[in-house]
């Protein structure tokens, strides 16, 4: 079915209408399944904040919540429930057992009987309103006064064949529990819609949806996670790099190092990423802030994201090595944003990452340090796709992307891993200590470039008062890359004699 013949009604939550290929089908009946505390409530109370925002009218049919309840919950986000009509649903059953009149409960179940009051009450309450936009929270209450399944699909059935024909879109909120009564409602419905929560290792709680089922649309699949902040859900969907595309020139960028330009076989390419690998201290941060500053220095906007260091390090360092850090900071050429793993999910990063390149056109990405950011993955089999969908997305637009990783073990030693994402850099620049003349060194060499040829020698990284400079091709060493290499006899360049204040 051609989804786009289906009339559609917005959700109040941009995010959520994309990852449903524009809204819910309009006139349909859908379940929100959720534990409590994953933003139910929060989502159905947008959908008809959305519905009063166009002039549509709704009904919020609450069983669990009063009325001062619901309202205290939408002005904790700001929100006005004024004008939107509110029922709390009560039983005629039970209304009557309180003004002693309990012959009803001679001929039936007691269950049936409360059951059907419940009902009615709904029922008659929607036929004085005839909403266009209708949320019964929650059917748990239904579930439990039915007492079994078979009388549970009765009521669920008598609520659809009351919706059929009347153009109303229905949200019906429920209690994940995995039983035949759900699988029985999930079979009743036109969509699924279910909210997780999960903890990650020394973080808050965290949220995810998933669209089990929408019948006749196309909608983007997987886990999608999202936050409950003041004002509503913020989503974020899973990336494709489909849905980010961009012309761009095929050209290359300077990284402002005419000798590193060499190396890289003329400059880093537009649309690729680079990693920039190395064990602590062996100058990472500082290559990817020249190449940031180099960036900046055309014109171009430059994202950084830290994950590593704090601010005030990299403006402190950027002043000492004289590299201008500060003052494109300033210009607003070069934004610089902390980022705390353990408060931001992947997706989440992935979402400002991207805003950065389309909102704010910036044309250089910097992640520094890609191993905060898989530290901030809630499960380890996501890891290699999240990379993959955001790099590949950043390339689809011609952002270039530098991710700095740090690869565990000093001189001689090179641990494992946890996770090698090597193979996502279209350029791998590898930075190496070694040992010379009693003082630690560090080297440089490109060891791949996917979209072209580049230089294979090994050269000495300086870093210095005036920045960074790269040094002659190191000939005369064999076994620089160990950390511990010997001299070889012959002609060529040994380690240069280090300026004043070097490091």
């Amino acid at each position: 079915m051609n989804p786009t013949a289906l009339p559609r009604i917005a959700t109040g939550i941009q995010e959520l209408d994309n990852i449903l290929g524009g809204g819910l089908p309009s006139g349909r009946m859908y379940l929100v399944q959720g534990a409590p505390g994953t933003g139910k409530t929060t989502l159905a109370l947008s959908f008809m904040l959305e519905g009063a925002r166009l002039g549509e009218s709704g009904a919020y049919i609450t069983l669990s919540e009063t009325e001062e309840e619901l309202r205290a919950s939408a002005a904790s986000h700001g929100w006005s429930l004024d004008g939107l009509c509110i029922h709390e649903a009560r039983s005629a059953g039970r209304d009557g057992a309180e003004d002693g009149r309990n012959d009803r409960y001679t001929l039936f179940h007691p269950a049936e009987v409360e059951l059907a009051g419940f009902t009615r009450d709904i029922l008659d309450a929607l036929e004085r309103t005839n909403p266009v936009r209708v949320v019964v929270d929650s059917l748990s209450e239904l579930r439990l006064l039915a007492a079994d399944p078979l009388r549970y699909r009765r009521q669920l059935l008598l609520l659809k064949q009351f919706f059929a024909g009347r153009r109303t879109t229905v949200l019906l909120l429920d209690e994940s529990a995995i039983d035949a009564a759900d699988f029985a409602m999930e079979s009743l419905v036109h969509g699924v819609l279910r909210l997780d929560r999960f903890w990650a290792e020394l973080s808050d709680a965290r949220y995810r949806l998933r669209v089990v089922k929408m019948r006749g649309v196309c909608f983007r699949g997987g886990y999608h996670e999202f936050t409950i902040e003041t004002g509503g859900l913020a989503i974020y969907p899973r990336l494709r790099v489909a849905d980010h595309r961009k012309d761009f020139a095929q050209e290359q960028a300077s990284s402002g190092i005419p000798e590193l330009d060499s190396l890289l076989g003329g400059g880093l390419d537009r649309g690729s990423s680079t990693l920039v690998i190395g064990p602590t201290g062996s100058g990472k941060s500082v290559l990817a802030t020249q190449l940031a500053v180099a960036a900046a220095a055309r014109g171009e906007h430059v994202a950084f994201f830290a994950f590593d260091e704090v601010l005030d390090a990299y403006f402190t360092r950027g002043d000492g090595l004289q590299m201008g850090l500060r003052e494109h900071f300033r210009s607003g050429r070069i934004a610089v944003r902390q980022i705390d793993p353990s408060e931001m999910t992947a997706w989440q990063f992935a979402s400002a990452v991207l805003r950065a390149a389309e909102h704010d056109q910036a044309r250089l990405i910097v992640i520094d340090s890609l191993n905060g950011y898989l530290s901030a993955m809630a499960e380890e089999r996501d890891l290699d796709l999240a990379l993959h969908e955001l790099f590949g997305c950043l390339s689809q637009l011609g952002v270039m992307t530098v991710g700095t990783l740090v690869r565990h073990g000093f001189l001689g030693e090179r641990a494992a891993p946890t996770v090698d994402v090597s193979y996502l850099g279209d350029t791998v620049v590898l930075l190496s200590p070694f040992e010379a003349r009693g003082e630690v060194r560090k080297a440089l060499s490109v060891i791949k470039r996917r979209r072209g040829a580049h230089e294979h020698t090994i050269h000495e990284l300086h870093i210095g008062p005036t920045g960074l400079r790269v040094g002659e091709a190191l000939r005369t060493f064999h076994g620089v890359l160990t950390g511990v290499p010997r001299v070889l006899g012959g002609e060529g360049s040994q380690p240069e004699d280090d300026e004043p204040g070097d490091e």
